[in-house]
């Protein structure tokens, strides 16, 4: 990908998630939990795999990109929380935290902007993210690793519009 004159920044490999929302409704979030391209290549990435191939809904078609919304969460490293299950709610900080949740071959993530949205504590927080996974809620009670991650979070203030950084 050609990057211009982008800081060197987006030369860096960093995680990140693009998520696309249609009239205020989820249309579209996939990304990279951990840094294994350049920011501005990931960003590419995930923004066309958001938009055609996220499992859970159709192809964007070209007459609903006017009314799409795009926010890019550029995400630290993941880290384990050290923890004993019982203890796991009290290391994580609504709108501070994404989390990702792993057990065997399953793996879940949300990103810290989905507790506040919803409105959850950190132990719904934790069961979204087990069913997210596909796992019971409670799995991050019975041996899941559960891992943190915090992210900026840049959004465009309408469809087409100015971006901003949200906090």
């Amino acid at each position: 990908m050609e990057t211009g004159d982008l800081p060197r920044i987006f030369e860096e490999k960093r995680g990140v998630f693009v998520t696309l929302h249609k009239n205020h409704d989820l249309r579209g979030c996939i990304g990279y939990p951990e840094p294994i391209m350049a920011l501005s290549d990931a960003i590419s990435d995930s923004a066309v795999s958001a938009a055609l191939r996220d499992p859970r809904f159709p192809p964007v078609r070209s007459d609903e990109i006017a009314h799409i919304v795009i926010e890019v969460t550029v995400l630290t490293p993941p880290a384990k929380i050290d923890a004993s299950p019982r203890d796991l709610p009290k290391h994580i900080k609504i709108g501070k935290h994404g989390l990702i949740v792993k057990k065997s071959l399953y793996q879940g993530l949300l990103l810290p902007q989905v507790a506040e949205e919803w409105g959850f504590d950190a132990e719904e927080f934790l069961s979204q993210t087990c069913i997210k996974a596909g796992l019971p809620p409670d799995a991050w009670l019975a041996g899941a690793e559960v891992f943190s991650f915090e992210g900026q979070i840049f959004t465009e203030t309408e469809p087409g519009g100015e971006v901003v950084e949200r906090t």
